[in-house]
């Protein structure tokens, strides 16, 4: 079973919050439409966290994620992180993130949600066009955005990222930059821009199993990527990794920089991953086993992985090739046994000759030519 490793080190922690008012079209992430369950669940995740209490070190970034977290009301929200401050050795500089849906906020909600130490807000946003919140299944319109953004500001939230969605069916180029346009008159200090991708089992991959809908083609979601790069460099963003953009380096998400720079997190919750450095394990997506399995002192855990040498370093060139940080050659070789100057040989010079990478002083970091190919430039070590 898997164990979080006795080296006190700094961690991530992840909490996932499966609960829905109701699925959205696109997605394929585990969430339930019902709040029944949740405080057994409640429950579950206190004793969880107790099981990895003895062995993690300090905690530097926490990300209560969903679902929609912000369903849980402000007594619920109280005893989920009493139970993780009394686990765990939370940093008092720790990054604390709470994701939120517009229409499940209000000013009481908001000001709760800041004494819990909340110190970064994730609002679910996706478009500022009430037919395209309507089209993938969002509970709220654009007046709820509105209300939210100004409620957060109002209580004192000075780091606020909005997700947004782009490459909609039906959605042109002009469409999609008036909706970003008008997204950063919110100010927000960090953005997130997803590519809309229809998941197989999802109501919109079955419309387009049926041929109702179609997903962009490459060229198509190229010109969508590139005109969002473009918008946000304009307004002064830093394009730190394929789909995020910080006003500032300061606003950088650390929590996901752990992600990125494969830093060890745990996760707690159905469905939860967790990363020690060399292993990976994941809870049960399924918040009755997940429950079950808690409350007869057991770990939830669905499976787990070790990976090898190569594992970890596919995974690092995956991370690398994806954000703006890129790798550092010397301490690609210290960690990983892999000098990327000589293997493949030659292999970094033909790529920054294609304009995809560049490199400088001992590093390689993407050109935006570059995050448009991140997911495939790993497999050319293979």
């Amino acid at each position: 079973m898997p164990q979080l490793s006795p080296e006190k080190r700094s961690w991530g922690l992840y909490v996932h919050v499966p609960f829905c008012r109701r699925k959205c079209r696109y997605c394929d992430f585990y969430s339930v439409a019902s709040r029944s369950l949740v405080p057994a669940y409640l429950d579950a995740v206190v004793r969880e966290a107790r099981f990895y209490a003895d062995a993690a070190g300090s905690v530097n970034t926490v990300y209560v994620g969903g679902g929609t977290p912000s369903l849980l009301d402000s007594a619920q929200l109280r005893i989920l992180f009493d139970a993780l401050h009394d686990a765990f050795d939370i940093a008092p500089s720790a990054e604390i993130t709470l994701e939120a849906n517009p229409e499940s906020l209000d000013q009481s909600c908001l000001r709760q949600i800041r004494r819990l130490g909340v110190n970064r807000l994730s609002l679910g946003v996706q478009s500022l066009d009430d037919a395209v919140l309507e089209f993938l299944g969002r509970g709220h319109r654009v007046s709820d955005v509105e209300s939210a953004v100004t409620w957060a500001r109002g209580e004192g939230v000075d780091n606020l990222n909005l997700d947004l969605i782009y490459g909609v069916p039906g959605q042109d180029l002009f469409a999609w930059r008036e909706v970003l346009l008008r997204v950063l008159d919110f100010n927000p200090e960090h953005l997130s821009l997803y590519q809309l991708t229809l998941e197989p089992g999802t109501p919109l991959g079955l419309k387009q199993q049926k041929g109702l809908i179609r997903e962009y083609e490459e060229e198509e979601q190229r010109d969508f990527f590139l005109e969002s790069a473009r918008i946000m460099g304009r307004a002064g963003f830093f394009h730190y990794e394929v789909s995020n953009f910080a006003r500032h380096e300061a606003y950088i998400s650390q929590h996901n920089l752990r992600y990125w720079q494969h830093q060890p997190y745990l996760g707690l919750g159905p469905a939860a991953h967790s990363f020690d450095g060399t292993r990976r394990w994941w809870n049960h997506a399924s918040v009755k086993r997940y429950i079950k399995d808690v409350q007869e002192a057991s770990k939830p855990v669905a499976g787990s992985e070790n990976l090898d040498e190569e594992a970890l370093q596919l995974e690092a060139l995956y991370f690398g090739f994806r954000t703006a940080m890129g790798l550092n050659f010397a301490t690609f070789l210290d960690c990983y046994g892999l000098n990327l100057m000589t293997h493949p040989i030659g292999l970094l010079q033909r790529l920054e000759k294609l304009g995809w990478i560049k490199l400088l002083e001992g590093k390689m970091t993407p050109t935006i030519e570059g995050m448009i190919r991140a997911d495939a430039l790993p497999l050319l070590w293979q």
